[in-house]
This record gives C-alpha cells, sequence and structure tokens, in this order.
C-alpha cells in the first residue's frame, strides 16, 4: 500500500513568496496549505494538525512566536521558522520557544526543500515506519515508571490518560529511554536534541528536563550534578 504524502501548513504574508514556496514543496511531493496570516491560522488549530509548519515570523496581525506558542499547546509537530529579522535573536527565541529549525530570509526555495525533508525524516521515518496521520497510533510500547511510551507513535499515555508533550521533550524521552543508566553530559544532549549548530546555552537542556519533569513528574529521571542527567533503570 503507497504512504500517503505528507501535509505541510506554510505561512506567509508576502504572497509571490507564498506561492513560490508552495509550488516548490509541492513539486518535491508534499500536501501543502497556505497561509498569508495568522487569522487564517486559528479556526486551523482545531483540526487534525499537519506533519509540520512552516512559520513566518512577521506577519501582520498574529506573529510567528504567538502561532508557535498557540501550535504547541494543540501538537508536538515539528515547526521551522522563517524570518528576515535579526537571525541569532530570532533563532534562539524560536528554538527556545519550541520550533524545530530556522532559516533565514533570503533563502533558496530548494535549501526549505531539504531541510523539510531532513526534519520530517528525523520526526516520522527514524524506524521506517511510513507516513501517517500524526493522531495514528503504533503498537511500540516501553514502560517507564507508570508511563507508557510508544516511539513511533510519538505518544506518551499515563494510564488512559495521554500527556502532551512538544517535539524537543518527546525526543529528549527517547534519548533517555536510548541511554539507560548512562550518564548523559548536558553537551551531549545538546547536540543530540538540537543538533551541532545550535547557538545558545546548556541551560535549554535544564530548562527542558525541568519541563519534562512538571509534566511527568514520575519519569526516572536523576540529575547528575555538575554533569548532566542519567535515566535510572526500570
Amino acid at each position: 500500500m503507497n504512504a500517503l504524502p505528507y501535509q505541510v501548513y506554510l505561512v506567509d504574508d508576502e504572497t509571490n513568496l507564498l506561492e513560490l514556496l508552495k509550488s516548490y514543496l509541492q513539486n518535491a511531493g508534499y500536501e501543502v496549505r497556505a497561509f498569508q496570516n495568522g487569522t487564517e491560522v486559528l479556526p486551523v488549530l482545531e483540526e487534525q494538525p499537519p506533519h509540520l509548519w512552516i512559520l513566518d515570523i512577521m506577519l501582520p496581525d498574529i506573529d510567528g512566536y504567538e502561532l508557535l506558542r498557540l501550535i504547541r499547546s494543540k501538537s508536538d509537530v515539528p515547526i521551522i521558522f522563517i524570518s528576515a529579522r535579526d537571525q541569532d535573536m530570532d533563532k534562539i527565541i524560536g528554538l527556545e520557544l519550541g520550533s524545530d529549525d530556522y532559516l533565514a530570509k533570503p533563502f533558496l526555495p530548494r535549501e526549505l526543500v531539504i531541510r523539510v525533508q531532513k526534519l520530517l525524516q528525523r520526526t516520522y521515518e527514524k524506524s521506517g515506519n511510513p507516513v501517517v496521520s500524526p493522531s495514528t497510533g503504533f503498537q511500540d510500547w516501553v514502560q517507564a515508571g507508570p508511563y507508557s511510551i510508544s516511539a513511533k507513535g510519538r505518544l506518551v499515555k499515563e494510564g488512559e490518560t495521554e500527556i502532551e508533550l512538544t517535539t524537543k521533550e518527546f525526543e529528549l524521552i527517547c534519548y533517555f529511554l536510548q541511554n539507560q543508566g548512562i550518564a548523559l553530559h548536558r553537551e551531549q544532549i545538546l547536540t543530540a536534541i538540537w543538533g551541532d549548530d545550535y547557538i545558545g546555552s546548556d541551560r535549554a537542556v535544564d530548562d527542558l528536563v525541568k519541563r519534562i519533569r512538571k509534566k511527568m513528574p514520575k519519569f526516572p529521571v536523576e540529575t547528575v550534578y555538575g554533569f548532566g542527567y542519567r535515566m535510572t533503570q526500570p
């Protein structure tokens, strides 16, 4: 059976650029839905999420930062920020708010397509699973304390209650699961979760662990003081 195409939602107020990027993404095989402002996006947030969002930061009504917060309150699907403003600051703020990648304008449309391909592969095809709806479940559950975790389905449950996590929160939980009993340095975690080109301090790791502990207080991860973190053996 053929896999369904990835769904990509694209938000940018520059009409010509929006149509150009939409064309490139469609030619690459993606199903693309385009929006010119945040007001158009708001009703969509109540629908089933796409596989990926591409957000311009500078929009005429609701800016990309606020849209990112709203999207993150609903789902943990990957988000790419694009912006023509101060690059370093936008990238840092976007990553801290929960974006997964950043691309500074002007850029070649082909570069965006490559970024999209890599991010989707990293998110949905790590274990060779086919393209699926973000809400589809899988039977690959593992247990960590009272939590049931599905890496392929990108789901975490406590009993029958599903716990909403951002992409980074879920990826860190999976990273801990892959390295149970091993003391992980903050720099190791930064590289594994944010990539080699991350610019920012290792405080991002502490903030991410803090958010996980707030949502999953019984998740078996402990602080290795002055070094990093370790997931204890169940």
